[in-house]
């Protein structure tokens, strides 16, 4: 099982959804790092749940224990490990789900994979619950790219079909980031907002669930970011962003729109201003070559609906190998896009300072 990510920054996770605890270990922070705890919790919170009617009521604090790593004030070069302990599990809502399968989970492959030795409690290590010790990686790396001039920012950009502003291509005031992060539903338009809010809250009623789109941006990168080829600015965004429950596809800048555009109007033309090469527009989000060009880093990821419902649906019971009709009970959200919202941004933060990181050792030395 592949738990680990990262080429100079390396982050291992490790726990399950109803365990003992959660948490990670990051191999590769510098040494002599002061980290601010109190923003690393208030990302924490972000994506903990029971903190808002539009998510799961399971209540987990998610106040993580640092174990090394970090002494006097600072990074000491060593393993930064961290764990977070379980606080709210209900083991017992998923007794049946040892062999009934849940349509959209990973219940069967897991169980072929793991020939059944998986722990099926919430999903166990499949869970969207792994994305805490994730945020909190992303929340430290979200620190050290402050320092270098790098903020990132994320919003709903779609939720049930209802479309919200989306970021200017050219970049935003960062003032709209910190903004998005106090809102439990990160907005631009506010009507449009409310009107999210009322169709997740109608899906919960019917015993169903709803996905939707969001939209990153990242300011502030320098021009040569990434490699070509198999180590891309793409790729690896792509690569963490497939690692987020949830997540079906990522397009850079106007993504699928490209397809219907001629390259006269997919290019983006380019002119110096104060000695420094500008693009006039930034369809390709960015990225050129698998490299950064100094434009803002634009991506979109989509996030399916819950798999977990109330309605019943067909599925197999596999000790008994036949047929079976499944109503899941339990705690969920009837819409993740709330929570992944942050998820998303630290993730993000946490594959930049990799990238800045290996492009500093490989490239400039250490």
């Amino acid at each position: 099982m592949g738990n680990t990510f990262g080429n100079t920054l390396h982050l291992t996770i490790f726990g399950e959804s109803h365990g003992t605890a959660i948490g990670c270990v990051i191999d590769g922070l510098p040494a002599g790092i002061a980290i601010d705890w109190d923003k690393v919790s208030f990302e924490m919170r972000r994506r903990a749940p029971g903190s808002s009617p539009l998510a799961t009521p399971r209540k987990e604090k998610d106040e993580f224990e640092i174990l090394s790593g970090y002494f006097d004030g600072h990074t000491e070069g060593d393993s930064l490990a961290m764990q977070i302990r379980n606080g709210d599990q209900h083991s017992k809502d998923y007794s049946r789900l040892k062999d009934a399968m849940r349509p959209g989970h990973a219940d069967y492959t897991g169980h072929v994979k793991y020939d059944g030795y998986n722990d099926y409690r919430g999903g166990g290590h499949f869970s969207g619950r792994i994305t805490a010790p994730l945020t909190f990686a992303g929340a430290i790396a979200k620190q050290i790219l402050a320092k270098e001039g790098i903020v990132i920012g994320a919003h709903a950009l779609s939720v049930a079909g209802i479309m919200d502003f989306p970021f200017d291509p050219l970049g935003e005031e960062p003032d709209l980031f910190e903004k998005l992060s106090s809102m439990r539903l990160p907005v631009i338009d506010g009507e449009q907002g409310a009107a999210m809010e009322e169709a997740i809250l109608a899906a919960q009623k019917e015993g169903d669930s709803v996905g939707g789109q969001i939209e990153c941006m990242a300011l502030g990168l320098p021009v040569g970011m990434g490699e070509p080829f198999f180590d891309s600015l793409e790729s690896e965004m792509a690569h963490m962003a497939f690692s987020i429950p949830a997540v079906k596809s990522i397009s850079f800048g106007d993504g699928e729109t490209l397809a219907g555009m001629r390259g006269s109007e997919a290019n983006d033309p380019m002119r110096y201003e104060n000695g420094k090469v500008k693009t006039i527009t930034n369809h390709n989000g960015g990225v050129l070559g698998g490299i950064s060009n100094g434009n803002p880093l634009r991506f979109t990821v989509t996030i399916k609906p819950t798999a977990s419902i109330g309605k019943r649906q067909e599925t197999v019971d596999i000790s008994k190998k036949e047929d079976t009709m499944l109503s899941i009970g339990g705690r969920h959200d009837p819409c993740i896009v709330t929570r992944a919202i942050p998820v998303v941004e630290n993730a993000a933060a946490f594959v930049l300072l990799d990238l800045l990181l290996t492009g500093r050792r490989y490239h400039y030395g250490r």
